[in-house]
């Protein structure tokens, strides 16, 4: 492995975990939510999450020279639960309608903390490269935080899921 700061591989193998952890939930969440646009919604922030590994993955095997930095940084019970889904399966126990407003409103934690965790990240590292990547990737998290938001408070609101071309981003989360 390469020469790079602590602070950068504690934030390597936080965010990748950050991501596993995510996509965990969000599949969870798709399978669990009943209304068509909701599982599409929740398997659509899943399969980003996949693609911010990927980002990860391509970023880190540069810096690193070579994919043996998996090995080394992230830890082998990565592969449990995840505990998000585990609070989400016990707060999917309630009526279907309240579930599926607690899966957003667990989704909207998850990102809020991903925003928090990405900016820090960004903050903390020497590498141009890695501070970049975190950058974007928290911007990434901001539109996830802002989708979620506008569907939890359409649900709570008016009892409707919005499908992607009624969802407009304007920056906020």
């Amino acid at each position: 492995m390469s020469k790079i700061s602590k602070d950068t591989e504690n934030a390597i193998r936080d965010a990748i975990i950050l991501e596993i952890n995510g996509r965990k939930f969000f599949n969870h969440a798709a399978e669990v939510t009943h209304h068509p646009k909701g599982k599409k919604m929740f398997q659509h922030l899943a399969d980003e999450e996949v693609k911010h590994l990927e980002t990860f993955s391509k970023m880190f095997n540069e810096i690193l020279g070579g994919s043996d930095w998996k090995k080394d940084l992230i830890p082998d019970d990565v592969s449990g639960e995840a505990p998000l889904v585990e609070k989400l399966k016990e707060s999917m126990k309630q009526e279907d309608r309240k579930g599926e407003v607690e899966a957003l409103r667990i989704g909207m934690e998850l990102e809020r903390n991903a925003i928090t965790f990405f900016q820090e990240a960004a903050a903390a590292t020497d590498d141009p490269v890695a501070k970049k990547i975190f950058l974007e990737i928290s911007e990434e998290e901001k539109f996830h935080f802002d989708l979620l938001q506008a569907q939890y408070d359409s649900v709570t609101g008016s009892g409707f899921w919005l499908g992607s071309a009624e969802f407009q981003m304007d920056g906020k989360w």
